[in-house]
């Protein structure tokens, strides 16, 4: 038995929609035909003519095999804040006996669920005399590092994965996710500390790729090893000749995710499923790319010599440098990004970077509306800055790794 499948799009407000229903019918609707095909068999139109040459890649799971969702901590306010010591107190008044369950409950705005308990967290803490070695950085957004208390004394979902191998460890993590409800494709991200489920997107969870994996007490060799699959390295070195560094390859792609043309040539794809890494069997070319994800991975974790030299300038209006609400506001004219009524404001920032988008976030305006209500210090105002130059550079970088690239599919 042959079965047809047909689809048809209805866009609109509510009241068009009701209203074209009740002119139409089965026969009158303008169907599409569909023949959905492995492995999701999506039941919607898709460009599929450059599926095969996209399934010849690698996908990142297959790449870089240890992967885990984001840290989950469903206390978000109390397992992380702006400032360290603030954080260090809360934490510290666990081990206070002089204060009951419920006073503590009532004061931090916590409460029990199926995984986490007041009483029990407490105990716990109470007997670990090392309980501070737990208050550590996070990749909390985008260019945004918060201190956090990195256990389960805080989180129901901190990851064994990343208390194993990113936690107080020294190591880069790639950032992306599985799929995304987004038109466009941009969701990856470095990190060098612990980061959310939510890091790439606030509604796609995304996932962690540590670039080392460390060992723990029982094993023989107390190296860390790279987290890349044996069928990987062999492909690649067949491919190059010889087999590149582990941080070579992390670069290489970065750089590769980072390509415009990438992410739109196989946009299709890259929404339903994670990631896949195309390997190229030119040294140069290799090498080329590596150098320019190294570059793109330095400004995203805020080391890159580059950052220094600002292009943007904050003008004090006499609004007290705090971000309000229904702020940041763009002004094109002025290319200025204010964060009050009064005029406090960024000048200099490029239309293209408070527009760029990492994942879901669009990030200058991100950064800021997540301090609303705050004053920014002389140490928020730098960083930002910085952040627009970042991003300034991710932009031009982008197009020198396009440009690198002599065709698609890259061979």
């Amino acid at each position: 038995m042959v079965t047809n499948i047909y689809h048809a799009h209805l866009y609109g407000t509510r009241n068009s929609k009701y209203d074209w229903l009740l002119g139409h019918d089965v026969l009158s609707t303008d169907w599409q035909e569909i023949k959905p095909q492995t492995p999701f068999y999506l039941l919607i139109p898709q460009n599929t003519d450059l599926l095969n040459e996209y399934q010849q890649s690698w996908k990142i799971t297959e790449v870089m095999p240890v992967n885990v969702l984001g840290f989950q901590t469903h206390r978000d306010h109390f397992a992380i804040d702006f400032d360290k010591e603030k954080l260090k107190q809360r934490i510290s008044e666990m081990r206070d006996d002089s204060i009951s369950d419920i006073e503590y409950a009532k004061k931090y705005d916590v409460k029990d669920n199926r995984d986490w308990k007041i009483r029990e967290v407490r105990q716990k803490i109470h007997n670990n005399s090392d309980w501070e070695n737990d208050l550590i950085q996070c990749s909390y957004r985008p260019f945004d590092n918060r201190p956090s208390y990195f256990s389960y004394v805080a989180m129901d979902c901190p990851r064994r994965e990343l208390l194993d191998h990113v936690a107080r460890r020294d190591n880069l993590c790639l950032n992306t996710l599985r799929q995304t409800k987004a038109e466009t494709w941009k969701h990856t991200i470095v990190s060098g500390f612990p980061s959310p489920a939510v890091y790439v997107e606030i509604k796609d969870g995304s996932n962690v790729f540590p670039l080392y994996l460390y060992p723990d007490l029982n094993e023989i060799t107390q190296e860390r090893r790279p987290n890349f699959s044996s069928e990987f390295l062999k492909d690649l070195t067949t491919k190059l000749g010889c087999t590149p560094t582990p941080e070579a390859i992390f670069y290489y792609i970065y750089a590769v995710f980072h390509s415009p043309t990438y992410r739109d040539r196989y946009t299709e794809f890259l929404k339903i499923d994670f990631p896949r890494v195309p390997l190229t069997s030119n040294d140069e070319l290799f090498r080329q790319l590596a150098t320019y994800g190294e570059e793109l991975v330095a400004l995203h974790l805020m080391k890159s010599p580059r950052l220094d030299t600002l292009v943007t300038q904050f003008v004090d209006a006499g609004g007290d440098r705090t971000v309000d609400p229904g702020h940041p506001k763009y002004d094109e004219h002025s290319n200025s990004v204010l964060i009050n009524k009064k005029g406090d404001k960024f000048t200099g920032v490029p239309k293209a970077v408070w527009e760029f988008y990492i994942g879901g976030y669009q990030v200058c305006q991100k950064w800021l509306k997540d301090r609303k209500g705050r004053t920014l210090t002389p140490e928020d105002i730098t960083h930002y800055q910085r952040i627009v130059v970042a991003l300034q550079e991710t932009i031009r970088l982008m197009q020198q790794i396009d440009a690198a690239i002599p065709g698609w599919p890259i061979e």
